[in-house]
Formats: structure tokens, C-alpha cells, sequence
């Protein structure tokens, strides 16, 4: 499974929450920073159509999901697929 989550690092609680949680359940993902990374919020805003940070972009086994700001719900149904190899 990978797991990217898009994120503005500066100011962003969802964005820490997300990490935070995704973190204590002991799950990897990889960050990127749209402030920084104009391919990224191009990727994010005009390809996925999300306005709100974090964007969380998760595969597994061939299939993609996404969603766009904090979501408790959505994190915890990825942690369960994780804990599921």
C-alpha cells in the first residue's frame, strides 16, 4: 500500500491530525508539500478537484482512493487495509 498525503505543513491542523493518526497506528505514508511543490497543487487541485489540504491519496493492490481534508473515518479504514496484508 502507498500513501501520499498532500499538505500545506505550515498552519494546517488536518494536515497534522492526519499525520498524527496515520502515525500512531503505526502506518507510512509519504508527504508532499503543495506551498512548495507547484506540480503537486496542480495534481491536487485541477486533476482531483480537492480546494482543501490535507489530500490524502492511498493503492493498494491496484486500486486508488482519495479524499480531502480530515477524515477520521477514511484514516481508519485505511489503517484496517494496512493491518490487512
Amino acid at each position: 500500500m502507498t500513501i501520499t498525503i498532500f499538505e500545506k505543513p505550515s498552519g494546517c491542523f488536518g494536515c497534522k491530525k492526519t499525520k498524527e493518526l496515520f502515525d500512531a497506528a503505526g502506518v507510512q505514508f509519504v508527504t508532499v508539500d503543495i506551498t512548495t511543490n507547484d506540480q503537486a497543487l496542480a495534481y491536487v487541485t485541477d486533476e482531483l478537484g480537492y480546494s482543501q489540504a490535507p489530500v490524502v491519496v492511498y493503492a493498494k493492490d491496484g486500486s486508488e482512493d482519495h479524499w480531502s481534508g480530515l477524515n477520521p473515518t477514511k484514516i481508519s479504514q485505511v489503517i484496517a487495509l494496512d493491518g490487512a496484508k
